[in-house]
């Protein structure tokens, strides 16, 4: 689409849709941008807009039709359901999210990574793989910067990997990743997707516009997505921890090897994976499928597999003190993010979790705690049906406290030396902080206080 004179409605004043409001104005666009709460609250955002000619619509969302705008951008924040969006359906507006945007400006190669749990690692890591091959690279998307704000000015010689949610996937229509990566599917956001089937549909249309020149990363270990990958289009490389493969990522006598096009490779052995715990190898090899797609070589995978550290909030290490090590998972914000944690450690964990709902279902991460868990500390909204869940399995040794600052006094009365005390909330952080990364921040700020 050429932006000249468009006229553009943004939904959310947030971090996104201010760069999308940027972007657009800056390609000659006629830019509103509008958001429900009050111009207060907003006060941050209005104010880096104040120099744009953008018109700022604040307590609400105009009257939207076809005559007054001619595309409307939503934020991942903003439900489909919700009314402005369903004003521009009706009206025959096109509707399209903040990566549709992005990757329409995109000239480079983009591999683009989803799933419930492991994205972010997954995008950090193929991102380092790309940086230490020499490649020019973009890293953007859910993982904190918006992928519209870093798209102008790339090459076809760049590779662009980008994080992508469930939210943003919902109004794409024509993006076409060189390669899309799915690390696993599980229940999540069902407060947001009502149901699994939509869930997994709407994680689906992350390869929807591949074809044969394209590839999709899969998790073969996953039976949703071993069936999903009868819909792909691409080129399908499977990766997998449990089985041996005829064609594509697995383990082989402890090391990750590939199998692809008839040749197979010693990339790394397993023990020297820089990054712990059984869903990091998961990670690992759907990144040595990504890199494999697109030329990288066996020993430009090993330097990056064997040096990678990991990303801050998942399984960071953040002090060890008299003995015992304190770990922030705060980037865990659902049961099975938290049962991967809990799998990653053999020492006794002292484990802190509780937060805001996301419609999740502790019982299967309560029958983990029983066996994994010392002492349990929770809080936050989600409290009560984490209480219930772990008593129906007979755990006694629960703490409830109010505080996060309360959480860590107790964790640090609790611990002994040789142990752990771990931060995997299992649930979204929106009851206390403004996301999880100020959650882990927090817990990070009130360890190292810790005398």
């Amino acid at each position: 689409m050429d932006f000249q004179d468009k006229k553009v409605l943004i939904i959310g004043l947030a971090r996104s849709g201010i760069a999308a409001a940027r972007v657009l104005s800056s390609l000659g666009a006629e830019v509103t941008i509008a958001d429900q709460k009050s111009a207060k609250d907003l006060r941050e955002g209005v104010k880096t807009l104040r120099d744009w000619p953008i018109k700022i619509h604040t307590g609400g969302y105009p009257v939207i039709t076809k005559t007054k705008f001619d595309l409307l951008v939503t934020s991942p924040g903003v439900p489909m359901r919700a009314e402005p969006l369903a004003q521009a359906v009706e009206e025959g507006i096109p509707v399209w999210s903040e990566i549709e945007l992005a990757s329409s400006l995109t000239k480079g190669s983009i591999v683009a990574i989803t799933g419930t749990n492991g994205k972010t690692t997954t995008t950090a890591l193929v991102g380092q793989m790309f940086t230490d091959a020499g490649r020019e690279v973009v890293v953007a998307g859910n993982i904190g910067v918006p992928l519209i704000q870093k798209v102008m000015g790339t090459t076809p010689s760049h590779n662009i990997v980008v994080e992508v949610s469930s939210f943003q996937l919902e109004w794409v229509h024509t993006f076409k990743p060189k390669v899309a990566i799915i690390t696993n599917i599980t229940p999540d956001h069902l407060d947001r997707h009502i149901n699994m089937e939509n869930y997994i549909n709407v994680k689906a249309r992350i390869f929807a516009n591949q074809d044969k020149e394209d590839f999709t990363v899969l998790n073969y270990d996953d039976p949703i997505l071993r069936k999903l990958a009868e819909r792909c289009q691409g080129k399908v490389i499977f990766f997998s921890h449990q089985i041996s493969l005829d064609e594509g990522v697995f383990i082989k006598n402890d090391w990750v090897v590939s199998r692809l096009r008839g040749t197979e490779q010693e990339i790394c052995l397993v023990k020297d994976l820089k990054i712990p715990g059984l869903h990091n190898l998961e990670n690992a090899m759907a990144a040595v499928g990504a890199g494999l797609a697109l030329g990288l070589t066996k020993e430009q995978l090993h330097e990056t597999l064997t040096t990678f550290p990991g990303v801050e909030h998942r399984l960071e290490p953040v002090r060890e003190l008299n003995g015992v090590l304190y770990v922030n998972d705060s980037k865990a914000t659902n049961p099975e993010a938290a049962m991967k944690a809990l799998e990653a450690f053999d020492q006794p964990i002292i484990l802190i979790m509780g937060g805001s709902s996301k419609g999740s279902d502790f019982s299967q991460l309560a029958k983990l705690i029983k066996e994994k868990v010392k002492h349990l500390i929770v809080l936050g909204q989600t409290a009560d049906d984490i209480i219930s869940a772990v008593e129906q399995n007979d755990f006694k040794a629960v703490y409830r406290v109010t505080t996060f600052e309360e959480a860590v006094n107790k964790s640090f009365q609790l611990a002994l030396p040789g142990e752990i005390v771990l931060l995997s909330p299992a649930c979204a952080s929106y009851d206390m902080f403004k996301n999880f990364e100020h959650r882990g921040q927090t817990f990070k700020e009130l360890v190292c206080e810790l005398a």
